[in-house]
């Protein structure tokens, strides 16, 4: 997939490339992670995990970290089962995933370069 005005433009680029997977989009002021303590509450998209958003991320980014204004959406999650799953707060370099899974646990632990404190 070849993305024509590269997404890292900016945050608006990668929402539009990204709109084919869109689910939805809340105002909220508390997301995975995140507690926002601003006046008003912010836009939290929603998506699909589709091939095409797969291909989107990995076109725009090579972390989890990178996920920070103004070049792309903060706080890239995801949600598995209708539940907080991977859960990433890009300004404080911090990722985790809430899982109970033996077999998932054994699959992250196998992905190299990975630091895990369980």
């Amino acid at each position: 997939m070849f993305i024509e005005n590269n997404p890292k433009d900016n945050v608006n680029n990668v929402l539009e490339t990204l709109r084919p997977s869109l689910k939805e989009v809340k105002q909220q002021s508390e997301w995975p992670g995140t507690i926002y303590l601003g006046e008003q509450p912010v836009f939290v998209y929603y998506y699909n995990t589709d091939n095409h958003a797969k291909e989107v991320l990995k076109q725009v980014s090579n972390s989890l970290h990178d996920w920070l204004q103004p070049n792309l959406p903060e706080d890239l999650s995801f949600i598995k089962n209708s539940k907080p799953w991977l859960i990433n707060t890009s300004h404080e370099n911090g990722s985790y995933i809430l899982t109970d899974d033996d077999e998932e646990i054994n699959r992250i632990r196998k992905i190299n370069g990975l630091i895990i404190r369980l």
